[in-house]
Order: C-alpha cells, then sequence, then structure tokens
C-alpha cells in the first residue's frame, strides 16, 4: 500500500513539473510573438512598387477604345506606350471585315511607306515611320474609301544624334531603313535613306536589336543586373513599344542573342556565381515557351583562360564573348572571344571544340590543332574581332577590328596606322585551311578604324553590311582604347552598305553605336491587346549570412541618407538599394521577418563584374565615393520584409517593408 502511495505522489510530481514547463514553453512563445509583432512595428510603411513597363502598358490599353469611332473619325492616338514617340495607334470600327492599307507619307519614294492589314471589323492600326515635329500626313484606305489623316509629332530629343553625312545610290536602295543600337548612352534608333529619323525608343535599348520569326522586335531590357552593362534579359515587343514578353535570366543577358530554328533563344549570358569569378564566359538556351534554362555552356571547360591572351585580356573578363551564332547545316554554335582574339566553333550537342580561327601565337600546344593553315593571297588574321557568323556559303563572317594587329607587344601596330574591315573567310575544316575571299575597310586606313564594338551583316550574296561603330579620338588622333576609357572628344559610327563591291550607302554619325540592322519598317506580326508576359526568372539572391534573431538596437537613417545618397527600389520582382561609400565601408542590406535576418554584403568595388574598367578609382573617388547597387531578387522571399542597412558597425532602420 505504501508503495502504491509513494508511486501517486511521484506521478503528481512529475505532472506538476510537465505542466510548469508547458507554462513556461507558452510564456515564452508569447514573449516571443510579442516580440516579434512589437519588432515588425518600426516597419511602418510599406515601400512603394515601382510598376514596370508591362504593368504601365497595361494600364494604358484601358483608353484603348474603338467603340463609336469609324474610319472618318478615328481615335488616333501618338506614342501609345510612351516609348516609341514616332509611332501612333489609329482604332476605329466598320461594319464590315475589310483589310486597310495605310500609307505614311515621306519626302520621296524611297521614305514612304505602305502597309496592308488583315480583315477586322475593329481595327487597330499601328502607324510608324513618323516624322519628329511634323503634322504628317497618312492616307487609310479602306474598302471604297479613303480617308487622310494628320498626326502630330514632337520634337526629337536634344540628345538624340542625327548624322553628320549622308550618301547614296537611290536607284540601288530599298526603303528600308538603318536601325542602330547606341553603345553607352543614346537612343535605339532607325534612319532612312535620307538620314532622317522615322523611329525610336526612349527606354534604353542595348546590344543586339533584330526581327524574330513571329515579326517582333527582340531587344535588351533597360535594367541593370550588374554593372556596367550586363541587363536582366530581353523584351519581345513591336514597333509600338508595346511588349509581349519579358525574358528574364538569372546570368543576365550581353551582346548578343540568336533565334534558333525551334524557336529558343541562345543568349550570351553570365554565370555570377561561378568560382573563378569570370564574366562573359557562359551561353545559355532559353526555352522561348516556358522561359526556363535547358542547356548551359561554360567555356572555361573547353579553353584554357591562359592562352591566346591579347592587349585587353584580364582574368575575370578572359574571353569577352560578344557574338552567338548557330549553323543548323553543321549543328554547332560560332562564338567570338575579343579578348584570345579568337573565333571559335563547338559541337553545339557535345560542346568539343571544332576549330579556332585566329593567329595561334601564345596557344598551348593541345590546341593548335584546332587552328587553320592560311592560303592565298593578301591574308591577314584578325585582332579583336565582334559579330562572326556563318552565310549561307558556309563563309565565316566578321569585324575585324584589328588592335594591334600581333600578340607581340613589341610588334603592335599604333591606333594611327592601322584600320577595321569586315572581312570574310572560306575554311576547309577537312584539310584545316583557311582563305581570305572579302574584305571592305582596309583602304579606308585610320579613318575607318574602331578599336571597339561594330557589326557586319549579310544581306544576300554580294550584298553587306559593314558598320564601323567605335571609331575614337582623342586630341585629334586615333584612340586605341572604347570610348568610356579614352577620354576620348570626338566620336564617329560609319556605316556602309556594299553591293557588289560598291559601297552604294553610307551614313555617318558624331558618336558610337554598338550594332545596325537593316530591316523593313513593318514586320510580319500583327498588333494584340492585352497584358504582357513574364517568362525565366533572375534567380535567388542568395544571402551572405542568415541568422536567428531581432534587431534591437538599430538607429533612425535620416541623416545617412542624405550623406550617402541612399534610394531603395521596390521593382515588381526585385529590391534596388543604391548609396554612394568610400572605399573599405562595410555595408550590407539586411531583411528581417520573424525572428530571421538576412544579410546581403554591398561590395565597395568597380569589380567583378565590369568588363571596361578595372577596380582603381580616381583620388575624388577615394575622397566621396562611388555608387553601388545591391539588387535582391525576390524570387523565394514571401510574406513581409522590413528593411535596415548596416553600414560599418551600426545598424540603420528604414521604417519601411515589402511584401515577397
Amino acid at each position: 500500500m505504501a508503495k502504491k502511495k509513494k508511486t501517486k505522489e511521484n506521478n503528481r510530481k512529475i505532472g506538476k513539473k510537465i505542466l510548469i514547463m508547458v507554462v513556461a514553453i507558452i510564456v515564452i512563445a508569447i514573449i516571443i510573438v510579442l516580440l516579434v509583432c512589437n519588432h515588425q512595428s518600426t516597419a511602418t510603411d510599406a515601400l512603394e512598387m515601382t510598376k514596370s513597363l508591362r504593368t504601365e502598358q497595361q494600364e494604358l490599353e484601358e483608353s484603348f477604345e474603338s467603340n463609336g469611332y469609324t474610319l472618318e473619325n478615328p481615335n488616333i492616338i501618338v506614342d501609345p506606350y510612351n516609348n516609341s514617340p514616332l509611332t501612333a495607334l489609329v482604332i476605329f470600327e466598320t461594319e464590315e471585315s475589310l483589310a486597310p492599307t495605310v500609307t505614311i507619307e515621306g519626302k520621296d519614294e524611297l521614305t514612304t511607306y505602305t502597309h496592308e492589314f488583315e480583315k477586322e471589323t475593329t481595327h487597330y492600326l499601328p502607324i510608324y515611320g513618323l516624322y519628329a515635329d511634323t503634322e504628317n500626313k497618312v492616307i487609310i484606305e479602306c474598302g471604297n474609301k479613303r480617308q487622310e489623316i494628320t498626326i502630330k509629332t514632337d520634337p526629337l530629343p536634344e540628345d538624340l544624334i542625327l548624322p553628320t553625312s549622308v550618301e547614296k545610290e537611290e536607284d540601288k536602295l530599298t526603303n528600308d531603313l538603318y536601325f542602330f543600337t547606341p553603345s553607352s548612352g543614346g537612343y535605339t534608333c532607325a534612319y532612312d535613306t535620307n538620314g532622317d529619323a522615322r523611329w525610336y525608343l526612349t527606354n534604353t535599348a542595348t546590344w543586339e536589336m533584330n526581327r524574330l520569326e513571329n515579326g517582333h522586335l527582340l531587344v535588351s531590357t533597360e535594367r541593370v543586373v550588374n554593372q556596367p552593362y550586363y541587363l536582366t534579359g530581353l523584351y519581345e515587343m513591336d514597333m509600338l513599344g508595346k511588349i509581349y514578353v519579358e525574358y528574364s535570366l538569372p546570368g543576365g543577358y550581353h551582346h548578343d542573342y540568336y533565334e534558333m530554328p525551334n524557336g529558343n533563344l541562345l543568349v550570351a549570358s553570365d554565370d555570377f556565381n561561378n568560382e573563378k569569378g569570370t564574366v562573359e564566359d557562359y551561353i545559355v538556351e532559353l526555352d522561348r515557351e516556358t522561359g526556363d534554362i535547358v542547356k548551359t555552356i561554360d567555356l572555361k571547360d573547353i579553353l584554357n583562360m591562359e592562352d591566346g591572351k591579347s592587349e585587353n585580356w584580364v582574368e575575370y573578363d578572359w574571353f569577352h564573348n560578344n557574338s552567338v551564332w548557330y549553323d543548323e547545316k553543321t549543328n554547332s554554335i560560332t562564338l567570338s572571344g575579343r579578348h584570345q582574339d579568337a573565333v571559335i566553333n563547338i559541337d553545339y550537342d557535345t560542346e568539343e571544340l571544332n576549330w579556332i580561327i585566329g593567329d595561334p601565337t601564345n596557344w598551348s600546344e593541345e590546341y593548335q590543332k584546332y587552328f587553320f593553315a592560311p592560303i592565298g593571297d593578301n591574308f591577314e588574321w584578325q585582332w579583336s574581332q565582334h559579330a562572326a557568323m556563318i552565310t549561307p556559303e558556309g563563309y565565316v563572317f566578321l569585324f575585324d577590328n584589328g588592335n594591334n594587329k600581333s600578340k607581340n607587344k613589341e610588334d603592335y601596330v599604333p591606333a594611327e596606322d592601322s584600320y577595321s574591315r569586315g572581312v570574310m573567310y572560306k575554311i576547309d575544316t577537312d584539310k584545316m585551311t583557311i582563305e581570305q575571299v572579302w574584305e571592305y575597310g582596309k583602304e579606308r586606313g585610320e579613318e575607318f578604324y574602331s578599336p571597339y564594338i561594330s557589326d557586319v551583316d549579310y544581306l544576300e550574296k554580294d550584298h553587306y553590311i559593314v558598320h564601323s561603330g567605335g571609331i575614337v579620338y582623342v586630341d585629334g588622333k586615333n584612340s586605341n582604347q572604347p570610348a568610356g576609357i579614352s577620354g576620348a572628344d570626338r566620336l564617329v559610327s560609319d556605316t556602309v552598305e556594299i553591293l557588289d563591291d560598291e559601297v552604294i550607302f553610307e551614313i555617318v554619325l558624331p558618336t558610337n553605336n554598338y550594332r545596325v540592322e537593316k530591316m523593313s519598317l513593318y514586320g510580319t506580326d500583327t498588333f494584340e491587346l492585352g497584358t504582357g508576359q513574364t517568362k525565366g526568372t533572375l534567380g535567388e539572391t542568395e544571402a551572405t549570412t542568415t541568422r536567428f534573431g531581432f534587431i534591437t538596437d538599430a538607429k533612425e537613417i535620416d541623416k545617412e541618407y542624405t550623406s550617402h545618397d541612399i534610394t531603395i527600389t521596390n521593382e515588381e520582382d526585385r529590391l534596388a538599394i543604391s548609396g554612394r561609400f568610400v572605399r573599405g565601408t562595410e555595408v550590407k542590406a539586411i531583411l528581417y521577418k520573424n525572428g530571421k535576418i538576412k544579410e546581403y554584403e554591398i561590395p565597395i568595388s568597380k569589380r567583378p563584374y565590369t568588363a571596361l574598367c578595372v577596380d582603381i578609382f580616381t583620388a575624388e573617388e577615394n575622397e566621396n565615393g562611388i555608387v553601388v547597387t545591391k539588387y535582391i531578387n525576390k524570387e523565394k522571399l514571401s510574406g513581409k520584409y522590413s528593411i535596415y542597412l548596416q553600414i560599418d558597425d551600426t545598424i540603420y532602420k528604414t521604417n519601411q517593408y515589402i511584401e515577397g
């Protein structure tokens, strides 16, 4: 009996202890919840969302009214999407299904444009090719009716570049336009055969620009993912500037893309998380339907980074790929490595190296078998080349920038004695021989010398574009360096169209341009209303450190906002935090939620993701600091995050939060 009584007493004591522990746990949990809730209350303001271009366009379309508008009294909206000022949308309805034809009157036959639309009863007619600061005359023929309308446009921006000269053989030209993309500042712009601007975008689009098979344009986004020029991805848009799809890539986009036969996109991209910290040596295939990356090619797995160094070679930008070209006949891709003076070709399936075009000097023995032996007269290798492609004849066509013209420093040719050229090579991959079959530019000498960027285009057999887009002068002399680092005082972009070895068109601009495409004003695409899609992802931004705890000693940031020019922007898919800091300052962005602290280091550096500058600060930058930006993608962020900023040992509260 005593034993049984003792057991009950022990059970009562154990139960009491368990009850005390449960109560303690509940109290602690309540305290934690109260602390968390109290802490979260410090972020009182939701950081306003910056609308994307796609969202803004969706809102604009609400005013695209057709009801009650007729051919005689149409709804005319100039620059309907606020980024293509020399366009308009003409909207009206007809009782019958009719196919309207529009004519945009130019100054002559070559600059007048006509286009027939599909049959509809509700008509949305994109009007392209308007003159700036002009009452443009547009004629619409619909059924048996003819209506003339006037569309007034605003003046060109003061900083839009116009040609300094245009020369042409009118009887040999078509009424296509010449589309230029800027190398840095400026506008993506199309000029007619008179040199008049007939289309431009106000949102910056750089690098390659071309038409897809569906008739849409494919241009870069204006959104930087890493300095100096790596962009989040690509917009598929029409000439009105309407975005149908925004493609985002974790490694961003630079220089070039190629639409493959299956519709997918080969894109020059980056792997910003690779162990060696390199850039411009990574190519991806993007699935057009899903936006997923379905193939990656890392050139570090194919080439030796230390081989074939040019003057511009640096360890983190050892290859500097500036073009991507897929050849269906050989199922291979051709890439242009500016910093190795090498054009390479690799098998698309196996990723094995097929061949290399360039001077084999300073390349390892294991790669010598991939080089060609020159044959024929007047042969020259290319140097720091751009825009390599395979022509329908199987020739390799590229822009030979011509930098230094040697691998040996003692044999370098100075800029004032150099030249650039478009050049075409015939290769024999069985005999491994190479023959130069065509060139243009050498005869122009130093006036046609571009030490960077530039382009060639194949229009048809014996009909080409050669674009020397990066001519740079310093103190009246040719420079061997890009405009951004040479202190240039004069820039020139010289583009020629050549037919049967005769220059039939030449346009000269007082700026530098990356690429030029000759295209018709209207494509095969049709205008469609509707929300633009997003495909792909910028990927997850990994925190430098993740820990659990509370931030209880944060200070107000008002004064720091002023002294460091801090801005925090809440984009639809990411958070951008910018500020000016001197080198050596330790800066972190901090996101806090429910006791979880995610810290993101913000390096005060011009590297590692820069191709044209090294991490050297000027005296002014050492004193006043540089502006740096940290992008934190919202991928895998969910819920409400309070935003803090740590500068050296002090944590500052912004009193703002975002919803992931």
